[in-house]
This record gives C-alpha cells, sequence and structure tokens, in this order.
C-alpha cells in the first residue's frame, strides 16, 4: 500500500508536533526538582487521597508543590483539593495553562477541571489518552516546584507508560497498597513496571492499615503486615501506615482536604512522618537498595 505525499504530509507535519511538545515537557521539568508518581494497580486503595495527602504534608513542610492527576478516566484530585469539575484553567495567550492553587498551597492540574460535569465521560482509546497527557504536561506552566506528584490510574496500561517516558529524570515511584493478600500479589506487578522501565521505587505506602476504637484497641480489618512485607522481602522502603477514619470519608465527600481539617489526626501525622521521609530520601539521597529495587529476592 503506497502512501499520498497528503498522508505523508499529514503524518510529518504531527510528528513535528509531537516533538515540539516534547521540548516544551522537558523545558518545563526542568523547573521541577523531584517528579514523583504515585501508583497503584489495583483500584479502590486509596491512591488519590494518599497523593493529595502528601502534597498538603510537603506544602505544609515548606516545599513548593503540584499535583497532576493522570488519571484520564476518573479524574478525582481536584475534588479532593475542593476545586469543582469545570472550573477551568486560566490560559495565558500563547495557550500556555497555569495550574489551580490550592490550600495548603498545592497547585493542581487535572482534566477534571476542563470537563464540564462530573458525569461527563472521556471515551478515548489509547492514541487520544496519549495525546491528552502529552498537551496536558506540554502546555501547564507550573513554575519552579520542589515537587510534583503525578497521580496515576491503577493498573500499568498508557497512562503509566505515556507519564514514565514523557517526564525526563523521573525521580521514582511511591507504590500504594492496602494489607490485603490480594493487593499484595498486586502491587508486585507496580515493582515489576518500575523495574522494567528503570524507574527508581521510593517506597511503598499502606493504608486503610487499620482501625483504633475510642478504647485505643486496634483493629487490622484487612490484614496486617503486607506492605512491610513486601518492603522487607523486596528491599524497599516502608514509608509508613494510614489508619481508618470516618473522617476521611466524610472530608473527600464535601470537597475538604483532611489534612487541613484534621491536622491533629492520626492519619494526618502519619503523612507528616511519611513527607518527612521522602524529603529525606529524595533530597538526601536515596539508598542503593531502593536504587535496586526490583522482584529479584535478595
Amino acid at each position: 500500500m503506497r502512501i499520498s505525499k497528503g498522508e505523508y504530509k499529514a503524518v510529518a507535519q504531527r510528528m513535528k508536533i509531537i516533538q515540539e511538545q516534547q521540548k516544551l515537557i522537558v523545558e518545563k521539568m526542568k523547573k521541577i526538582k523531584y517528579k514523583i508518581a504515585i501508583m497503584s494497580n489495583k483500584g479502590g486503595v486509596g491512591k488519590s487521597f494518599v497523593t493529595a495527602s502528601l502534597a498538603a504534608a510537603l506544602a505544609v513542610s515548606g516545599r513548593k508543590v503540584g499535583v497532576l492527576d493522570a488519571d484520564v478516566h476518573g479524574p478525582s484530585i481536584h475534588k479532593l483539593f475542593g476545586l469543582p469539575t469545570g472550573l477551568g484553567m486560566p490560559a495565558k495567550p500563547d495557550g500556555t495553562m497555569i495550574p489551580v492553587e490550592a490550600p495548603p498551597g498545592v497547585k493542581i492540574a487535572s482534566l477534571g477541571l476542563l470537563l464540564p460535569e462530573d458525569e461527563t465521560p472521556l471515551i478515548w482509546r489509547g492514541p487520544i489518552k496519549t495525546s491528552a497527557l502529552r498537551e496536558l504536561l506540554a502546555f501547564t506552566e507550573w513554575g519552579d516546584l520542589d515537587y510534583l506528584l503525578i497521580d496515576l490510574p491503577p493498573g500499568t496500561g498508557d497512562e503509566q507508560l505515556t507519564i514514565a517516558q514523557l517526564i525526563p529524570n523521573m525521580t521514582g515511584v511511591i507504590l500504594v497498597t492496602i494489607p490485603s493478600d490480594l493487593s499484595k500479589a498486586i502491587v508486585l506487578k507496580g515493582l515489576a513496571f518500575s523495574k522494567r522501565l528503570n524507574v527508581p521505587v521510593i517506597g511503598i505506602i499502606e493504608n486503610m492499615s487499620y482501625f483504633r476504637c475510642p478504647d485505643n484497641t486496634i483493629h487490622y480489618i484487612f490484614g496486617k503486615g503486607a506492605a512491610e512485607d513486601i518492603a522487607k522481602k523486596y528491599n524497599i522502603e516502608y514509608l509508613g501506615s494510614i489508619p481508618i477514619d470516618p473522617r476521611i470519608r466524610e472530608a473527600n465527600d464535601k470537597g475538604k482536604v483532611f489534612f487541613i481539617e484534621y491536622p491533629d489526626s492520626e492519619a494526618s501525622k502519619a503523612f507528616l512522618k511519611i513527607a518527612e521521609k521522602v524529603i529525606r530520601i529524595v533530597e538526601g539521597g536515596r539508598e542503593e537498595k531502593n536504587e535496586k529495587a526490583g522482584l529479584d529476592e535478595s
């Protein structure tokens, strides 16, 4: 089958646009010190909540933070920061978009801000999703940041691969799981994915780790020790555990940042400790064991 001159020109023009966008991404990422993807291969583990809370904890620790919501089909980061769907992102004459800033000073970029309403589905195949994420990265003006957290959807598909390939010099990934055997098995796919793409694993966070009753007794509702077992077996950092707190659901549903609403809660204090560990590991130099994290048993 022959390609016509018109088709060839269209392909060449498209490749030129992609190359120009990639250059823009590289230039914008130079202003960001640390780029960290928050990843979970299983839905329902509270990954977006962890991303939002960690971003807030890093911000109150004195860092300049941004969050990119890379979940094309189910963007929720904007809502966790109390930003309504359809709010939009301010644009400059050159087409550059400005992230929306939310308390406590976290910059947010999300397709959810650009949709007209929550019920609007994005019925996109892989190539369109890749193009959308590339344009979001190319045209979002983050400015100078210490941390850019990328909230990935569950799995190891188009979005995860696109982010890993488009963002140069990724600092690493943080894996999120819950203490069940099923989640324990699935998170190993995240480790394999990171190893395959040569992206360092910064550590693992266990969400919904336990429930503390008013009488101070602790109940391990979903199991116990899964994340710690993975950390020990595969020689990666165990960043911490987040307890179950009914107020988390309430705050999320109301568009309130739980970390800000309940700063003295056990969960918020846990996120501060996790932020301290991330800062120590990332800014203080990752230990060799974290850079070599993978699936080979030590």
